[in-house]
């Protein structure tokens, strides 16, 4: 399936914005995944400059907000980056509601876009796949959506 069609973005149509890439560390490998694939993105597709490219880690899903809230206005854009996966109790429903209002509410605060590139999904499998393990990556459309927000602004 493919995803909603961008704007038209070259590759220095992101060479004046700083962006802001917080991540979770909890399933680790996935995100180290996600957080290379956006960043190759932002960097090379994208034209960012390296010195205007944070990425900051923080324990888990939950934390995001709280990072990005910190942080938030010294960017032109932020990525939220996370991985959830469904177990067998509640946790997971409490989590990606309250990450998801979280991250909502920060970028209606700061003004500031805040991308969601949080992967709520019910199995291992699923995230691999949205990770471009086992399936189409989902990161490059988070760094392109990040730089179409920023420049819009």
């Amino acid at each position: 399936m493919k995803g909603p069609e961008l704007a038209e973005l070259s590759k220095t149509s992101g060479q004046n914005i700083k962006v802001l890439i917080v991540h979770a560390r909890w399933n680790a490998y996935i995100i180290k995944r996600l957080v290379e694939s956006t960043t190759a993105s932002l960097l090379q597709r994208y034209g960012v400059q390296e010195a205007n490219l944070t990425i900051r880690s923080v324990p888990g899903s939950w934390e995001l907000p709280m990072a990005l809230k910190q942080d938030i206005q010294n960017y032109d854009v932020a990525i939220a980056i996370g991985v959830l996966i469904k177990g067998e109790t509640m946790h997971f429903e409490y989590i990606s509601q309250n990450v998801s209002a979280g991250l909502m509410q920060i970028q209606l605060e700061s003004g500031k876009p805040v991308i969601f590139g949080v992967l709520t999904v019910l199995t291992q499998e699923q995230a691999e796949q949205r990770a471009g393990i086992h399936g189409r990556d989902h990161a490059p459309d988070w760094a392109a959506a990040a730089v179409e927000m920023a420049i819009a602004k």
